[in-house]
């Protein structure tokens, strides 16, 4: 079995095992381009891996847990970091490793290297699939180098690799990875040429940065550009950026640093190197027959060729494929810190003065006419914060992703969600509310009289210290709770949920709080000494990250809530001339009732009548594990608020989805249960916060399981059993 080929003994048989990349650069070397050493490690050493460590048949696991078509991004995520975890703490076979070990020793010692994926299909004629796989550069030494094998081996199972699944045909049982292993052109200008441009066939492309070409793949160096016209090899115009930074080699990996002054007036190319650029592209694309993405690099006066593959793109033009989009939500470091500026400093502020400010409008002195105004004016309002949420906030959310990926690499931890311990969110919206509510219970629990006056009804006759205290948890987390989803809307609810809180016992209602210096620590140490500021940004960045991704829901619901405020008053107005039918109004058809009395809400057919007779009986439903653990109780099955409202301690929460609105009764439950899927949805993480046990992705959750069913949850395998159906 041939585990790895140089490139001189690579021939056109062996293009199946070494990848379109690997091979298309030894033809290069062949037919006299200056192609830095390199080594194939073929798609058989894949194979032999994960057929000798059982990885295939986990890998099948992981991706059988549910039907593909109806996971949402955030389980293809999930999976994606679990398979991957599964490659990094599973070392390579005593046969493989040694062979692999001989091959990378002898050919690249202790120089730097990069490896790369090459695929079969990948780099194809018909279909080019940049970017869905890893690449890892400056890497030195056969342990380094064969970890970052298996991590790109890995990539193959990667999210955006899922996402193409259908195009890339990729199953379990026949796809592999081959690998690309070279030694670095440390180049001091860098870049790309299209041979073709994707504005104008006519046209060809040059890009180029100071230092190595991966600052501008990876979008964080702007290049110098220029057009040339692809017949004469004419330039026809050159683009200049604001040149500021290089990515350069650090002692490991890279580092973005500042550009000398000196070369920052000063374009990365002269016209006679474009020229040759430009040429080296056009020869390429003569010989592979068809326009090729070129990347290049000089080192000193020689021009050394990287990279070639044929110009395609993913996807397709109609805006319909959003998965170019959630491809995009990968941000780097720099991008991610520059967003939580943005955020923290402008996005959140923003949103809370508006809320504000909504907030001491007097709706009960507006006319019709303005209140319809008014109503339509806050729609707008709603929909300008809620685009700012989705370009901005949800793209943050990936500053935990990179931590988990961080922390992984560095750590193999057993359980590769080990990493979200150290992201402990005390500070968050929702769980500084639960805290209060918390606080309120305790004067519940201390106080008989108290308790039995609750328990009598109005709260006129409560005590002074109680009513100042409730009055105080409204005036900071009322209007975070003013949601047609929440089930602390008003006084009676809170009071109502204080009382189910105050007959759990103190600890059961309280946020856990694991001691995570160990953890810190041991990643801190993992990460490397000489590095600990970098890991304890990336950490600081990672933390922010966790804590918004629960807070800019809450933002954005109070300036949802005044939307709704503003709808309810309408209702107030109409509903002696509409009755009943004004609790099917939204906010146009009521701005619309409160203009046109002669309007009447479109009618709708009531819902059918449940099935009655024969019920086919789940035994287990498998999901996503989301939240450590293991419990059992009655089901609360949430379909409305008043279901919420119903929650008793001690009953599993089964819902469509844990709104950030509706996280103030989750520690009454004893176990999370949602449709939706994903380790960082907002119920999985509230779920952790409290130590419960959490399943997520679980299909048709809410229709399959019936409020009184008892079942068990099992947050680690990812299980919930049906023990015994309601009677």
């Amino acid at each position: 079995m041939i585990y790895a080929l140089p490139f001189q003994d690579i021939q056109l048989e062996d293009r199946a095992q070494v990848g379109g990349k690997t091979y298309t650069l030894a033809l290069m070397e062949r037919n006299g381009f200056i192609v830095p050493t390199g080594l194939g490690v073929t798609v058989e050493s894949y194979r032999a891996y994960v057929s000798a460590t059982g990885l295939a048949e986990r890998i099948h696991m992981e991706l059988g847990r549910k039907r593909f078509e109806d996971m949402r991004w955030e389980e293809i995520w999930d999976a994606a970091l679990r398979i991957r975890n599964l490659f990094l703490k599973t070392p390579l076979p005593g046969e493989l490793d040694s062979a692999l070990r001989q091959s990378v020793s002898s050919r690249f010692g202790d120089a730097p290297t990069v490896v790369r994926s090459s695929a079969p299909g990948e780099d194809a004629a018909a279909s080019s699939f940049a970017g869905l796989h890893e690449s890892y550069v400056n890497v030195r030494g056969a342990d380094a180098v064969l970890e970052a094998v298996r991590k790109v081996w890995a990539s193959l199972w990667s999210d955006a690799a899922l996402l193409y699944r259908k195009e890339l045909g990729l199953e379990v049982e026949t796809s592999a990875m081959a690998v690309l292993i070279q030694e670095i052109a440390v180049g001091e200008r860098s870049g790309v040429a299209f041979c073709r441009s994707p504005n104008d066939p006519a046209q060809a492309v040059v890009e180029s940065v100071h230092g190595l070409n991966e600052g501008l793949v990876d979008g964080r160096v702007q290049p110098d550009q220029w057009i040339l016209d692809r017949e004469t090899g004419l330039v026809l115009s050159h683009t200049a950026p604001v040149r500021e930074h290089a990515v350069l080699p650090a002692s490991e990996g890279t580092r973005l640093e500042p550009l000398a002054a000196k070369k920052r007036d000063r374009p990365p190319l002269n016209e006679d190197e474009v020229t040759r650029v430009f040429e080296m592209a056009m020869t390429a694309e003569r010989l592979l027959d068809g326009p090729q993405d070129v990347e290049w690099t000089f080192c000193g006066d020689r021009l050394h060729l990287l990279q070639a593959r044929p110009i395609t793109t993913l996807g397709d033009e109609s805006g319909e494929d959003q998965r170019p989009w959630y491809l995009s939500l990968r941000r780097s470091f720099d991008n991610l810190m520059a967003l939580r500026l943005r955020i923290e400093e402008e996005v959140l502020p923003g949103m809370a003065d508006e809320a504000d400010r909504l907030e001491t409008v007097d709706l009960s002195a507006l006319s019709n006419e303005d209140l319809a105004a008014e109503i339509g004016r806050r729609k707008g309002i709603l929909d300008h914060w809620t685009g700012v949420y989705w370009d901005e906030c949800i793209p943050f959310a990936h500053g935990v992703r990179l931590f988990g990926h961080v922390y992984n690499d560095a750590v193999h931890p057993e359980d590769p969600f080990e990493f979200v311990a150290l992201l402990d969110s005390g500070d968050m919206l929702s769980v500084g509310r639960n805290r209060a509510l918390e606080e309120l219970a305790a004067m519940v629990r201390e106080d008989e009289d108290l308790e039995a006056a609750l328990r009598s009804g109005p709260d006129s006759g409560l005590p002074k210290r109680f009513q100042d205290a409730l009055d105080r948890y409204l005036d900071r987390y009322g209007d975070l709770s003013c949601h047609e989803a929440s089930c602390t809307r008003d006084r009676e609810d809170v009071i109502g949920l204080v009382r189910k809180l105050a007959a759990l016992e103190p600890e059961r209602t309280s946020a856990a709080r694991p001691d995570r210096s160990g953890l810190e620590q041991g990643f801190l140490e993992a990460y490397g000494t000489a590095r600990r500021e970098e890991a304890l940004e990336i950490l600081d960045l990672a933390r922010a990250s966790y804590r918004l991704r629960d807070d800019d829901n809450l933002y954005l619901g109070r300036i949802e809530a005044q939307l709704i405020r503003a709808v309810d008053r309408a209702k107030e107005q109409v509903r002696v001339r509409l009755e009943d039918d004004t609790d099917r109004l939204g906010p146009e058809e009521a701005a619309h009732a409160l203009l046109d009395p002669a309007f009447r809400p479109p009618s709708c057919e009531s819902p059918a009548a449940a099935p009655t007779g024969l019920r086919v009986e789940p035994r287990q439903l498998v999901g996503q594990p989301a939240g450590p653990g293991l419990a059992s109780g009655p089901a609360r099955v949430v379909l409305s608020p008043d279901d919420l409202r119903a929650l008793e301690p001690g009953e599993v929460l089964v819902c469509d989805a844990v709104d950030p609105n509706m996280t103030a009764v989750v520690p009454l439950a004893s176990a999370v249960v949602e449709r939706r899927g994903g380790m960082l949805i907002h119920g999985a993480i509230i779920a952790r916060e409290y130590g419960l046990p959490c399943v997520t992705g679980v299909p048709d959750a809410t229709s399959r399981l019936r409020t009184g069913d008892a079942i068990t949850v099992d947050g680690f395998l990812g299980i919930v059993t049906l023990d015994r159906p309601r009677s």
